[in-house]
């Protein structure tokens, strides 16, 4: 299942990659579940992202390595990539996207997931759709014109 997420933004693409940093990746923590952040290593390859979510009755554990990133004239990205899911999910990749737009930059969220089986996957979409969606407000506030 894929999700294709779009935010345009008023700062440069070199200020927005400099903003990819811990307090950001708090701060794009939705309400539900609460997270509690176990690790941020960073957005280059080798770097981990582990963190733990809790919804009340239990907690689980997900962890992410960051399998791929780069830079160009027009684009940065990364790539994180699942190693220790929560049940719910079998498979995870994340492709962070920032594109230079005129002086200006488009952040594009391109997940990828499966959970364990089909009905679960159908199932996770809309919760995940909204958890990214979340972002888009939280992105266009911190990335302003100062």
């Amino acid at each position: 299942m894929n999700i294709t997420i779009e935010t345009s933004v008023e700062q440069s693409m070199i200020q927005v990659m400099e903003g990819f940093d811990e307090s950001l990746f708090k701060k794009l923590s939705p309400p539900f579940p609460p997270v509690k952040l176990l690790r941020f290593d960073g957005s280059k390859k080798g770097d981990l992202v582990s963190l733990e979510l809790n919804f009340l009755a239990f907690r689980q554990k997900w962890t992410s390595k960051i399998t791929e990133d780069g830079l160009s004239e027009d684009e940065f990205y990364f790539i994180d990539e699942g190693v220790e899911l929560p049940f719910f999910l079998k498979y995870w990749r994340h492709k962070h996207r920032v594109i230079q737009k005129e002086g200006k930059s488009i952040i594009r969220d391109e997940i990828t997931f499966n959970g364990p089986n089909p009905i679960l996957t159908a199932l996770l979409y809309p919760a995940l759709y909204g958890q990214f969606l979340y972002r888009k407000p939280i992105y266009k506030k911190i990335f302003k014109q100062a």
